[in-house]
């Protein structure tokens, strides 16, 4: 039976650099958890594994769609269940940050196949947040139980189901878990501690080249695509604009990534099944190492 070794984690913790050796060790591959590696040409800014790593071990789930494309939680989720049943390794690692796509695979997340419909969404906006989430009150009682007052974008997403379903989105959620084993580890360390990461890798971005990677994108699809306008290509955007200097486009990345960082470590702390071990630990590896074989070797 396949089994499922889960790398997870704030950003700049060091999620890739030690799930490579853990693969390399196991002879396994890489499954990325990362909502914005799924498109094709944004590499530098979303940290997308370089060519020598993907050929080092084998990487799924990266540069799978185009950038003026969406791909959706439950288009994810369907690649990557197709994945863990057809491919003949085990384990296999599932790695990133992008909390629902870990979610729903290690949970069997039910996703309404539908998709966004930007024409209706624009007609409800219009109506603003609190007509919108009166309405949801109305027609789904469950969900705005569990949806804040001020949450556009999951009260927009639910009115969206319920109208080109004409069901409730929560008559059609819940959980099916894989009957797999699935070992899940986090990555975390002193907040200090990582924003000094968080420092290094934007100046290895910019390094690498982030500025010509976003001018070219600007170049080819235009400065409005809205995968622009994320974290470290909205902001080097600016620079290239005009508006900021380098420097200054340098902090605010910085900035950003801090606070989103922050979210990332909420959210993953409020799974009890995943294992923390400290990003910094110089014997980081060889302890997961312990653990990740103990698993391997554990009776289903």
């Amino acid at each position: 039976m396949t089994k499922l070794i889960v790398i997870c984690g704030a950003t700049a913790t060091g999620k890739s650099g030690l799930a490579l050796n853990l693969a390399m060790r196991l002879g396994s591959v890489i499954l990325s958890a990362d909502s914005r590696q799924v498109y094709r040409e944004f590499d530098i800014g979303t940290a997308k594994p370089i060519l020598a790593e993907q050929k080092s071990v084998p990487h799924y789930l990266i540069d799978i769609c185009n950038p003026t494309d969406i791909m959706t939680v439950a288009d994810y989720q369907e690649q990557a269940q197709s994945l863990v049943a057809s491919l003949s390794v085990s384990p296999l690692l599932l790695v990133g940050g992008t909390g629902l796509y870990i979610r729903s695979i290690v949970q069997g997340m039910k996703i309404p196949r539908v998709a966004p419909d930007k024409q209706l969404r624009s007609q409800l906006e219009f109506l603003g947040q609190t007509t919108l989430y009166g309405i949801l009150q109305q027609v789904d009682t469950l969900a705005a139980q569990k949806i804040h007052a001020n949450d556009i974008v999951r009260t927009l997403r639910a009115l969206e189901v319920f109208y080109i379903t004409g069901k409730p989105i929560s008559q059609q959620q819940g959980e099916n878990p894989p009957n797999y084993p699935i070992l899940q580890i986090g990555l975390d360390c002193d907040v200090k501690k990582l924003e000094l990461r968080i420092h290094k890798r934007t100046e290895q971005m910019i390094a690498n080249g982030l500025v010509a990677e976003v001018e070219y994108l600007c170049q080819k699809y235009g400065a409005d695509l809205p995968l622009l306008n994320t974290l470290g290509y909205q902001e080097i955007k600016q620079y290239l604009a005009g508006d900021i200097s380098l420097d200054e486009a340098k902090e605010l990345t910085v900035l950003h990534t801090r606070q989103f960082a922050k979210r990332q470590r909420t959210w993953f702390r409020a799974y009890s099944h995943i294992e923390w071990f400290d990003a910094n630990d110089p014997d980081l590896l060889e302890k997961v190492w312990q653990r990740v074989k103990n698993f391997c070797c554990s009776k289903l």
